[in-house]
């Protein structure tokens, strides 16, 4: 049986979140030690405001474990669903720009297709799914490409965060040594 805590660690985490307006921040919770998959790739959070639009993403990280990942344990030119067990999610109370798209407020699964040079982004409309088993590209409301670079630090973790650069926000993928960047911003930025 689970210490109580466990149920209720989320749900603080959760709670807290609209209380750090202004942050950029990733958040990483981490469930107790198991067996499975699950407990390798722990449920984590990258979250932030956008001006007045908060902007979350679950994801689960996996982790390198000696492995080699970009062109072996993840595939290159195939669609990932950008982490571990569930597809990853995108949720924003209000409309982004997103890599120089429209995305209207809502939920969406974030997938990629990973290149050596480049990774393609899909914004998809299904839900809930797990890994890329059911993935529809008829649900795709867009794609597009960013170049891939290389870090000197090493992410064992596949870490996704956003970083405000001077006046820019961007959303990180990182794992291993490889990172892309994608940038955002709340619809009303881009037209004013």
């Amino acid at each position: 049986m689970r210490p109580l805590y466990f149920y209720f660690c989320p749900f603080l985490v959760f709670l807290a979140l609209p209380l750090s307006a202004g942050a950029q921040d990733t958040v990483e919770v981490v469930p107790p030690p198991r067996s499975g998959s699950l407990a390798r790739s722990p449920l984590a959070l990258a979250i932030t405001w956008i001006d007045s639009t908060y902007v979350k993403i679950v994801y689960s990280s996996p982790r390198k474990r000696g492995r080699e990942i970009f062109g072996a344990l993840v595939p290159y030119g195939e669609v990932w669903r950008t982490g571990a067990n569930e597809a990853t999610e995108i949720t924003t109370t209000g409309d982004l720009i997103f890599g120089g798209h429209h995305l209207p407020a809502g939920t969406y699964s974030l997938y990629t297709i990973p290149y050596p040079d480049h990774w393609t982004i899909i914004i998809n409309r299904g839900l809930g799914q797990w890994g890329t088993f059911d993935y529809d590209p008829k649900l795709d409301l867009f794609r597009f490409d960013v170049p891939t670079r290389q870090t000197d630090k090493r992410y064992e973790g596949f870490t996704i965060s956003f970083e405000k650069e001077k006046d820019q926000t961007y959303l990180y993928l990182r794992w291993d040594r490889t990172e892309v960047r994608i940038p955002v911003a709340a619809a009303s930025e881009q037209t004013d």
